[in-house]
C-alpha cells in the first residue's frame, strides 16, 4: 500500500500557528509533482512540538487536501503507547490510509518492550501501519529479528529504516521476503543503494522541494532502470546534503521560506539554521535550479 515515492511533509506556521492554506499549497505542490504519499506529523514535520489538538488537525487538512489523489500515512507514534493507540485511531477516523508509527523514544525500551508496544498497536487499532525505525532520535534500535516478528502481523505492512544501516535494511529484506512488508528508506541518501537490494521507495525530505525528481529517481529504481535512477542519484546529492547540514527539519522550512512557500518559522527548541548554513542552503537550490 505504501511504496514509491512519499514525503515527509514540513508542518509550515505563521504567527504560532499552523499555517492551513499555506499547508494545502505544499500537499498539492507534491500530488502536481507525482508524490505517491503525503506523511504528515513526522519529525520533519515537528510533531514533538505539535498539541494533540493540532497533531489532529494537521492530519485531517492531510486527508482533506489529499483528497485521494495520494494515500495520506499520518504519524502517530508516541513513547507513551496508550497515546501511540489515541493518536491512531484518530487518524483512522479521519480517513487516513495508514500510520506511521515510531519506535517509543526516551524510555530505551528492550527488544521485548518493542514487541509488546506494536502489538498493543495493532490489536487496539488493526489499522495499517508502518513501523518508523530511527535509532539517532529514539535511543533504541529495532533489529531486524524483532522487525521480521511484527511483519507476521497483517496489520505492519512496511517499516521506514533510517538507522543509516544498509546491512541492517539488506537483513531485513531478507528475513520478511515472501511477507506482504515494504522496506522504505529514511534516508534520502541511502534510498537509492536501498532500492538496488529491494527497498520499495522513501519518505523523503527532499522532496519537500524537488517532488518531481525524487518521484523520477523512484520510478526509474522500482522499473529497474537503474542507470536512469543512478542520474537523478547524483544530481540530487549536494540539495540532499544541504538538507542536513543542520538538525531536520532546520534546513528544509528555511529552502521552503527563500523558495517563497512557506514562512521561515519553526518551533523551539528548533531554531533558524546559522548564517553558514543558509549560505549553504541557498547555493544548493540556487545550483540544483530551484531558486
Amino acid at each position: 500500500m505504501f511504496r514509491g515515492s512519499c514525503v515527509a511533509i514540513v508542518t509550515p506556521f505563521s504567527n504560532g500557528s499552523l499555517d492551513e492554506e499555506a499547508f494545502r499549497s505544499l500537499i498539492e505542490f507534491q500530488i502536481q509533482g507525482g508524490t505517491d504519499v503525503i506523511v504528515p506529523c513526522g519529525t520533519t514535520g515537528e510533531s514533538p512540538t505539535l498539541s494533540h489538538d493540532e497533531h489532529r488537525r494537521v492530519i485531517k487538512v492531510a486527508v482533506e487536501a489529499a483528497a485521494g489523489r495520494a494515500k495520506v500515512l499520518a504519524g502517530t507514534g508516541s513513547n507513551n503507547t496508550a497515546e501511540a493507540v489515541e493518536l491512531t485511531k484518530y487518524a483512522q477516523e479521519a480517513g487516513a490510509d495508514g500510520a506511521l508509527v515510531i519506535c517509543p523514544y526516551y524510555n530505551k525500551p528492550t527488544q521485548e518492550g518493542l514487541i509488546r508496544h506494536f502489538v498493543t498497536l495493532a490489536r487496539e487499532c488493526s489499522f495499517p501501519m508502518v513501523i518508523y525505525n530511527i535509532q539517532g532520535r529514539t535511543a533504541v534500535n529495532m533489529t531486524p529479528q524483532t522487525m521480521a516478528r511484527l511483519a507476521e502481523m497483517p496489520e505492519f505492512i512496511g517499516v521506514k529504516e533510517a538507522s543509516g544501516n544498509l546491512g541492517q535494511m539488506s537483513e531485513i529484506i531478507r528475513l520478511t521476503k515472501g511477507m506482504d512488508f515494504n522496506v522504505l528508506s529514511g534516508d534520502d541518501g541511502l534510498t537509492l543503494p536501498l532500492m538496488a537490494v529491494g527497498g520499495l521507495g522513501v519518505i523523503s525530505v527532499v522532496s519537500n522541494l524537488i517532488p518531481a525528481d525524487v518521484k523520477a529517481m523512484v520510478e526509474a529504481a522500482l522499473t529497474g532502470d537503474f542507470a536512469t535512477a543512478r542520474e537523478w542519484h547524483y544530481k540530487m546529492l549536494p540539495l540532499v546534503d544541504a538538507m542536513f547540514v543542520e538538525t531536520n527539519p532546520i534546513p528544509v522550512k528555511a529552502a521552503l521560506a527563500m523558495t517563497g512557500r512557506i514562512s521561515a518559522e519553526i518551533r523551539l527548541p528548533m531554531t533558524e539554521p546559522s548564517e553558514a548554513s543558509q549560505a549553504a542552503i541557498r547555493r544548493a537550490l540556487q545550483d540544483y535550479g530551484v531558486m
